[in-house]
């Protein structure tokens, strides 16, 4: 079933330019695993260091065999360094329960 993962983050301030490399790397780390379908990035425009991921998967299977994976566990420690408060991270299925 198809799969939407948010994931909400912090960053500290001075960090813009690592921040959006990174989440680059993240990106075109994701494009090539099995069932990634897309992306994007979301910035609160009252809080720019307050970024939203939004990723499709076919299903939540797929996201989390990324999730798991050395170079997304890599990535994101380098991530983890420029935040401010731990990441959040929401996984939905599209479709209502039941149906």
């Amino acid at each position: 079933m198809l799969a939407k993962v948010i994931i909400k983050r912090r960053f500290r301030q001075r960090y813009t330019h690592e921040v959006i490399s990174l989440l680059h790397d993240l990106r075109a780390a994701a494009m090539s695993q099995p069932g990634y379908i897309s992306g994007e990035t979301l910035t609160q425009p009252e809080d720019p260091q307050k970024l939203v991921v939004i990723g499709t998967w076919q299903n939540l299977e797929s996201w989390h065999k990324w999730k798991k994976s050395d170079r997304r566990k890599e990535l994101d420690a380098m991530l983890d360094i420029l935040l401010d408060e731990p990441a959040l991270y929401e996984e939905y299925v599209v479709g209502a329960a039941g149906h």
